[in-house]
């Protein structure tokens, strides 16, 4: 017998394929106020889904769908702390990182309820105290020299998240107390560009990895131990590292000292833990001031999305579209395209919260999926991208919704510049949608007085097909606090999804795998090690030994790297 949900899903794509179900422009004729009816505010922050094929039926079955997935009950366990990740046994609470400490947030950690707020905000205290003694030149290097650099060493969402906030609230400006790099490739390339014309005698090393032995990391936070002690001796070490990690002996093994070191639980996820201790260097680049402001902004949205009626509450609303486009239409791909320079890395930190949270292919009772999960998500800043795959969105074979995302006032004395900036992208959005005939260019060209021939061969190619579903965040101005309600708008987005897709959206285990793995043919790419065993089965069993056996791609591609580099 089919489920609730299930029979929601089919339902969906019943409304999808009536007639007309995939249209949009015909809503607006039919609808004066289709473009009030479909938008969502919170203060000063407007979500724009009117540009979709989405009427009242569609929406209403999309309720119906949050309601057979026990929506609202979801969302309370989570904020009150409940194991939402259920294959870790753990909550998901990063809200506490950037709620008041008395806000009354607990979380289930190993059986145990914890006031989560309350950690987090003793932490936070702490991380602020660390942050004015730098700026003040209380914390000095080894030289006695101030800092004036951070180079922050992570990977995943110990990189993601900071680099996005912190060129977001510093690019461009010339007031900012320290300038911060970040390091996340272990291409020994990435090193050399993050460190190129630093000094170490002024450079502050923050490593953020949780357990401390993440391979990537460990590998970046080695070389810049030898390129501090290089420069200004072991001594130095204590003195210009820090650590964002829980591993507090093995932090210890490495040089840094308690004072420098700051953790965060469990029941904080790499791609959510920007607001945890890993956002140090966001706090040391742009000022205490504008990180809190960011927590601030962060907690207005987890307040909206936790206490507003659903059909008003902006991250369900943003996930209903997205999944009516997924389950519904049978969208594949998802674009970002942030109409401001400061966000360029925006979809590249979104990628992660979405992918890495609903790229699974089980439900949380570990069966496989009756529906697709999450889309493929890519973006780059506009307009560039208008210049670049924006023409695959227009005229592709595949139907590609779009989030197009802009501030209504810049910070920077070009008024017309920002003009220009906002009339592309409400343009895009129009061009998506209405598109353009071939009967309308074709009389174009015969009014300019273009031969029946060129007309004929040159008109195919010109058409648009519209239709083409986008949504548009508008909000007054980017600061630290509407860049924290934004990014934490999708985070609950991403929340809500897997809640309807029946999902572990806090887990990562396909990242897990392939770690393990790298752990196994890491030894027989030394120099002098034996080549590992050859396994000509389809599979190899794959046990993660130094000398395991890989399949015969694999076990060729490390005999052919070998000989490539004379060690064979």
């Amino acid at each position: 017998m089919i489920d609730r949900r299930s029979a929601a899903f089919v339902r969906l794509r019943q409304l999808a394929d009536r007639p007309g179900g995939r249209r949009i422009t015909p809503l607006f004729a039919a609808d004066p106020h289709r473009a009030a009816r479909f938008s969502v505010a919170l203060d000063d922050l407007t979500l724009d889904f009117s540009k979709s094929s989405l009427d009242d039926a569609a929406l209403d079955a999309l309720f119906g769908l949050a309601d057979a997935a026990g929506l609202d009950d979801f969302r309370r366990r989570m904020f009150a702390g409940a194991m939402v990740n259920t294959t870790e046994r753990r909550a998901a609470m990063h809200m506490a990182l950037r709620a008041p400490g008395d806000a009354g947030l607990r979380a289930e950690l190993g059986g145990v309820s914890e006031d989560a707020g309350h950690l987090a905000a003793v932490e936070r205290a702490r991380m602020r105290d660390f942050v004015a003694a730098v700026h003040a030149g209380d914390k000095t290097g080894a030289t006695g020299a101030r800092f004036t650099h951070v180079l922050s060493i992570g990977i995943g969402g110990s990189d993601l998240g900071p680099l996005v906030a912190t060129e977001a609230l510093t690019l461009g400006r010339v007031d900012t107390p320290m300038e911060a790099r970040f390091l996340s490739n272990v291409d020994g390339h990435a090193f050399l560009h993050a460190t190129h014309g630093l000094d170490p005698a002024r450079t502050l090393v923050l490593i953020a990895s949780k357990t401390f032995t993440t391979l990537e990391t460990m590998t970046n936070a080695q070389a810049a131990r030898a390129w501090v002690a290089g420069a200004l001796g072991e001594a130095a070490v204590p003195l210009h590292f820090g650590a964002l990690s829980t591993n507090l002996p093995a932090v210890a093994a490495f040089g840094v000292t308690p004072d420098h070191t700051f953790g965060f639980r469990d029941w904080v996820g790499g791609r959510y833990s920007l607001w945890s201790p890993v956002g140090l260097s966001i706090a040391l680049a742009a000022g205490w001031d504008k990180f809190q402001a960011m927590l601030d902004g962060a907690w207005a949205m987890d307040r909206h999305f936790r206490d507003t009626p659903l059909r008003q509450n902006l991250p369900v609303l943003l996930a209903l579209v997205g999944i009516w486009h997924t389950n519904a239409l049978g969208c594949a791909n998802q674009c970002v395209l942030a109409y401001d320079d400061r966000l360029r890395r925006l979809p590249a930190h979104l990628q992660q919260v979405e992918m890495e949270s609903n790229g699974k292919r089980v439900t949380l009772a570990g069966v496989p999926t009756e529906w697709d999960t999450c889309p493929v998500l890519f973006g780059e800043p506009g307009t560039n991208a208008q210049h670049s795959f924006i023409q695959m969105v227009h005229q592709g074979t595949r139907v590609i919704p779009v989030d197009f995302i802009l501030a209504a006032n810049p910070d920077h004395d070009r008024p017309e510049a920002h003009r220009v900036l906002a009339a592309n992208a409400f343009a895009q959005a129009e061009a998506l949608m209405v598109g353009k005939s071939e009967a309308s260019i074709r009389a174009e060209m015969a009014a300019k007085g273009a031969s029946q021939s060129d007309i004929d061969a040159i008109a195919p190619h010109r058409v648009a097909p519209g239709e083409r579903p986008s949504n548009t965040i508008l909000f007054k101005r980017l600061d630290a606090f509407s860049l924290g309600r934004l990014i934490a708008l999708y985070e609950h987005k991403v929340a809500v999804q897997g809640c309807l897709w029946d999902i572990d959206s806090f887990d990562q285990w396909g990242v897990e795998l392939g770690k393990a793995l790298a752990g196994g043919i890491l030894p027989q790419l030394t120099p002098g090690a034996a080549a590992g065993s050859h396994d000509r089965s389809p599979r190899g069993s794959h046990d993660g030994s130094p000398r395991g056996s890989h399949d015969a791609s694999t076990h060729g591609l490390i005999a052919r790297f070998r000989a490539l580099r004379g060690e064979s």
